[in-house]
């Protein structure tokens, strides 16, 4: 990541956040004039809106989510209006223990030095990643003092009453500061949605207007999950025009291992007593070969599951996860396979476009599901995967050893490795089309090739997006394309058909839950597409989630018993 910031030239995107990280994280917690509600005095309420945004602060200093941005710069279009043309990609952990700091998850840079030099405007600045997470707190002194806030009206976010004020700074704060909308939620007046830019902009320094928002994860505590961070025409320095869109994700607040140290010395005494079943009476007395060669190798599989899904990049299993495996149910009967250990399957809950295999686990990214367009197009993916495990290519069992799984977590991508060579991927091909071809999906694979087309039509210019942090590339570059096959039936590209929807929106699908990283699929329909530039395949969107406040088990069991 160094050296791919040292590349880029001397512009420097969001470099005062560090500054601005390390004096927010230094100030002491003020306290507030006087409790207050909705109907109590409005300076008093004021008051308490700064308590509470220092107490976030403060707060969130014990946790070190998973911090993800993805951006798309975007050039004019003549039928689409503006249209990706290159994008960027960072992952790291939080940490704000000494102001807003990053552990890059990334491997070396992505592209080489002399790919770089040759890459449009858009890698003239260099995005800092640690710019983007300074978006999830106000900044530089956010105190009554410093800012004057004028009240505007009541509103819903969601399910969530909340007070907006316009956040002016005062005449006399210096140096970088928000100045925008905040939206104030009316139980404990904290800020669950703040949405401006900060200033001054100047030749060398330049700020993305950006839309922060928070999730409520426990009784009172709400905490970062989404960015969208917008430019339409940016002028600055030596670049004319930057028109991009970005979006930041956080999750992973309650990971049970984060990297401290603390956390593995602490003594478990509190498992619940079915968290360990015998199961001695089942097993049978003796082991032969074969069953010890497959215990061996789930065990290699189990190992990398566990490690991937501690360091917060695997979701646990759900409800995302019963549907894939009803996929896999129906590729499996229809083709009369009974395979030994069983399938499962899982969700890596980063945005670049993959599927790869764990043994006999298959893992599709969050960002892949979100874009299928249907549920052929996602058998077409399974049961690529399904033909690796068919046709034996399995995970190295030197994962089986458990030293192999003591490493920081953000070397995770670089101490494992999970690719196939180009004869496998090949014969997973072959394999995958022959179980569709015999499945429920056969006649119905048109938008699973149409699919292939779009993506190969947009690979050129979303890099980050197709390239995987395990699997094999689903877009080989002058190799072709995975499941090449499909696209031979399928429909050419049609634009301006409207009836066409090739791919979706990134976000189109899965939700997280920022807490825990459990998913859930979303419940609304699309609405229907009105105009070409309606259609967004792979594109970034605004991030405007439903907000609710925290149910705990019991009150979402009361609820659905009612059927609310």
């Amino acid at each position: 990541m160094s050296r791919f910031i040292s590349l880029a030239a001397v512009l420097i995107l969001l470099v005062s956040f560090c500054s601005l990280a390390l004096a927010g994280s230094e100030q002491t917690v003020p306290r507030p004039a006087s409790a207050a509600d909705l109907s109590g005095p409005m300076d008093a309420t004021i008051d308490r809106i700064f308590y509470r945004e220092a107490q976030v602060g403060q707060d969130l200093r014990q946790y070190t989510p998973m911090v993800e941005t993805y951006i798309q710069n975007l050039h004019p279009d003549k039928d689409m209006g503006k249209t990706p043309s290159s994008d960027k990609y960072f992952l790291g952990r939080m940490e704000l223990t000494n102001g807003i700091t990053q552990k890059s998850f990334e491997k070396q840079p992505r592209l080489p030095g002399r790919i770089l030099e040759r890459l449009d405007n858009f890698y003239r600045m260099s995005y800092v990643p640690t710019g983007f997470m300074q978006l999830v707190l106000l900044q530089n002194g956010f105190t009554r003092n410093n800012y004057d806030l004028k009240f505007l009206r009541r509103e819903f976010l969601g399910e969530v009453r909340t007070m907006v004020f316009d956040a002016v700074p005062k005449p006399h704060l210096k140096g970088a500061h928000f100045i925008g909308r905040i939206w104030v939620e009316d139980q404990d007046f904290t800020i669950v949605r703040f949405n401006g830019t900060y200033e001054p902009q100047s030749r060398t320094k330049y700020f993305f207007h950006f839309d922060s928002w928070r999730i409520n994860v426990k009784p009172g505590e709400w905490l970062p999950a989404y960015v969208y961070t917008e430019e339409a025409d940016a002028k600055y320095a030596f670049i004319r025009k930057l028109a991009m869109k970005g979006q930041t994700r956080l999750w992973g607040y309650n990971l049970k291992f984060s990297g401290k140290q603390g956390e593995f010395t602490d003594v478990m005494v509190d498992a619940p007593p079915d968290a360990v079943t015998d199961k001695s009476e089942n097993a049978a007395n003796e082991i032969n070969p074969l069953q010890s060669e497959h215990i061996w190798e789930r065990e290699a599989e189990d190992n990398v599951l566990d490690r991937l899904e501690r360091a917060g990049l695997l979701a646990p299993q759900g409800e995302v996860t019963k549907v894939l495996q009803t996929v896999v149910n129906n590729l499996e009967i229809t083709n009369n396979l009974s395979v030994q250990p069983d399938v499962r399957c899982r969700v890596l809950l980063t945005t670049p476009l993959e599927s790869f295999t764990i043994g006999h686990t298959i893992v599709i990214s969050r960002g892949l599901l979100d874009v299928l367009p249907d549920e052929p197009a996602l058998a077409m993916v399974l049961a690529h995967e399904l033909g690796h495990i068919v046709l034996g290519h399995q995970l190295d069992t030197k994962y089986a050893f458990s030293d192999r799984m003591i490493f920081p977590d953000e070397q995770s991508f670089r101490r494992v490795a999970l690719g196939h060579t180009p004869e496998e991927e090949q014969e997973a091909d072959k394999k995958g089309v022959e179980f569709l071809r015999n499945s429920p999906y056969k006649d119905k694979l048109g938008n699973a090739g149409l699919f292939l087309r779009a993506l190969e039509d947009r690979s050129k210019e979303l890099p980050a997006l197709i390239t995987p942090h395990y699997g094999n590339r689903i877009v080989k570059g002058s190799n072709g394309i995975r499941m090449a096959d499909l696209m031979q039936n399928a429909p050419q590209l049609q634009t301006k058909d409207l009836s066409q929807i090739a791919a979706l929106p990134l976000g189109s699908r899965i939700k997280v839950n920022p807490w825990d990283d459990q998913l859930e699929l979303q419940k609304s329909k699309a609405p229907a597409v009105a105009s070409v530039r309606d259609k967004l395949a792979f594109e970034v969107t605004p991030l405007i989630p439903n907000l609710a406040r925290y149910r705990g088990p019991q009150e979402v069991a009361s609820a659905e018993g009612q059927g609310k």
